[in-house]
């Protein structure tokens, strides 16, 4: 990897947002991480990333108001980042609900971080 990849995560559970920065650091990413969607939006309103990994059930902002903003931003680019769905409780949305809200793919709770890393990876080889 020439560049660092940038991957941005909103988790409001300090365990898990911990969990997935030291996971992915060791794979090499740079990784930065807030609690909630709005500070989401308010990030990358300036600065770009590679993945954006976010959490369905968030204070302020839930991860899928989040991504159905970030999928509305006028930035082509960053409206079309790769967005990964995190959620303990997958069983409250079809997957096609997470499809149609803007998500690439889901990983659901507890987190296999095997998977996590595997998603990371595809989603930002591309």
């Amino acid at each position: 990897m020439s560049a660092s990849k940038r991957v941005l995560i909103a988790e409001d559970s300090s365990v898990i947002q911990n969990l997935a920065r030291k996971i992915l650091e060791f794979q090499n990413y740079d990784i930065t991480a807030v609690k909630n969607g709005e500070q989401v939006m308010q990030i990358l309103d300036k600065e770009d990333f590679s993945i954006l990994l976010l959490d369905i059930n968030m204070p302020v902002m839930d991860g899928m108001e989040c991504v159905r903003r970030v999928r509305a931003l006028s930035d082509k680019q960053k409206a079309a980042v790769p967005i990964v769905a995190i959620t303990g409780n997958a069983k409250n949305y079809t997957e096609e609900e997470f499809k149609t809200a803007g998500f690439n793919d889901v990983l659901v709770k507890p987190l296999n971080f095997d998977r996590l890393v595997e998603v990371v990876n595809q989603l930002t080889d591309k």
